[in-house]
């Protein structure tokens, strides 16, 4: 059964995007952004946010948290790149080159919580970098699931937006401004590391 939905699934989108691409470019030199070339931007996005953000705060402020409930600053990196490596490892079709090691547990200084998510980024990179239309809707296995290969990819990308929006509340706590919104201000020409964002602008 979810097998079969998968497949519906992967062919309605394969389906639109085609439809996308057979349409001519909008008026104004508007861009004709297929599935692939979609996932492969978000992903580059937010892979910029959490890479600047994790350089953000000094190796004292890595166990800071806004509130007891929630995991201090380092571990929410640790945590996104197990993410990124479970899902990257469904994408590729192998194990997980971690195995079962939990890296919030392993890795609990900043410089290895930073070398943590860098890995799991060059881990994710070639699998984006490879991604077509095609390969987008292959089903591949992820726990006991068959899933579209894209499917995976862009719950990760899901995920990995929702870990930086998180990150984002530790640095306006610190009066620091995120990265998103530090490029947004640049390429307004403003300048500054401190300040709220912009109604509807950045985080």
């Amino acid at each position: 059964m979810k097998s079969s939905m998968c497949v519906a699934f992967g062919i309605v989108v394969m389906m639109a995007s085609m439809a996308v691409a057979q349409q001519p470019p909008a008026a104004g030199g508007g861009q004709t952004v297929n599935l692939a070339t979609g996932l492969q931007r978000s992903y580059a996005g937010v892979k910029a946010n959490l890479t600047e953000a994790a350089e953000k705060l000094s190796e004292a402020d890595y166990g800071y948290r806004p509130s007891p409930e929630i995991r201090p600053y380092g571990a929410q990196f640790a945590h996104t790149a197990n993410s990124q490596f479970n899902a990257c490892a469904a994408a590729k079709g192998e194990p997980n080159p971690n195995g079962t090691a939990n890296l919030e547990q392993t890795k609990t200084t900043r410089a290895d919580i930073v070398k943590a998510l860098a890995d799991s980024f060059a881990y994710c990179d070639p699998v984006f970098a490879a991604l077509t239309d095609q390969s987008a809707v292959e089903l591949v296995r992820q726990g006991q699931n068959q899933v579209a290969r894209g499917s995976v990819l862009a719950n990760l990308i899901a995920h990995s937006n929702e870990e930086y929006g998180v990150i984002t509340v530790y640095l306006r706590t610190k009066n620091l401004v995120p990265p998103s919104t530090e490029r947004a201000q640049r390429g307004r020409g403003m300048g500054g590391n401190q300040g709220a964002a912009p109604a509807g602008r950045g985080q």
